[in-house]
């Protein structure tokens, strides 16, 4: 615990914006854990008495044109956001770590069989593939994950790729494989520990890309379905048809997107910096 602490007092020190956008990611963690008694009012609790109000100590960000409460809204959007993000990440982070260290680990044919194939992937726009994935799989939060995740994973192998291959030349593994240990040993008890950090900063930086596009998905109608709050289907919804009448229902949704994209970028930027032997000096 003590050298937890250590590393953000050292990353807060090195890294002040870095920091900053920890504490963003922290608070939207903690509201999206927290949204049900963060909310003043029922996610879907309508009131036709009360449409397009405009923001008042009522309802602090408005309501739409049913007479939801937009900050409500937000707040459990951000529970949806962060749970997307998160569980999309791990299933690409993880994913990626077995191509990308199979591949880098025993090189060879097998190398040449993964690479071809993450080129094939690539070679697809990235939101295009999330959309015929979704199409395959059908609606629905679940299928929001596993798309993002595959779409993501391919990507992020090359970056573990890299890394294993670094760490393949060091003369520990060697003298693991000459002491008669197993590939999967080696793998698991030095291959793994020394591309650990490659794997957090692939993992920190790639958060906030999920949830953009998450949001991007759910603004073209094939991401989270209704009536589940989503800060992307917030946007192209209501935000979209009255954007001139009522701003507040664009406005605060685009800003909680922006703060939670902004704060996940610069805190991966900032672990990358402090993590990176390669950038310890600068």
């Amino acid at each position: 615990m003590r050298s937890v602490w250590i590393f953000l007092a050292d990353l807060a020190r090195r890294k002040p914006l870095g920091a900053a956008g920890g504490a963003v990611v922290l608070t939207l963690f903690l509201v999206a854990v927290f949204a049900d008694e963060l909310a003043p009012y029922r996610v879907n609790e309508t009131s036709l008495l009360h449409t397009l109000e405009k923001p008042s100590r009522a309802h602090w960000f408005g309501t739409d044109e049913l007479g939801r409460d937009v900050y409500s809204r937000v707040v459990y959007g951000a529970r949806v956001s962060m749970y997307v993000g998160i569980a999309a990440t791990l299933i690409s982070v993880g994913l990626g770590t077995v191509i990308g260290g199979l591949s880098g680990y025993f090189r060879g044919r097998l190398d040449l069989v993964l690479q071809r194939l993450v080129d094939a992937w690539m070679a697809f726009p990235g939101l295009v593939m999330v959309i015929v994935l979704l199409t395959l799989l059908g609606p629905g939060l679940g299928s929001v994950i596993v798309a993002l995740g595959l779409s993501q994973a391919f990507a992020q192998s090359r970056t573990i790729r890299g890394a294993t291959l670094v760490v393949r030349e060091h003369a520990f593994v060697e003298a693991s494989r000459a002491a008669g240990a197993s590939h999967l040993r080696t793998l698991a008890r030095h291959v793994a520990p020394n591309i650990l950090a490659s794997v957090i900063i692939v993992a920190s930086t790639s958060l906030g890309f999920v949830i953009l596009v998450e949001a991007a998905v759910s603004f073209l109608g094939y991401g989270v379905p209704p009536p589940q709050p989503s800060w992307g289907g917030m946007l192209s919804a209501t935000g979209r048809q009255y954007m001139l009448r009522a701003p507040w229902l664009s406005i605060f949704p685009g800003c909680a997107l922006s703060l939670a994209v902004f704060g996940f970028n610069v805190l991966g930027d900032a672990l990358r910096d402090v993590l990176d032997p390669r950038l310890k000096d600068l």
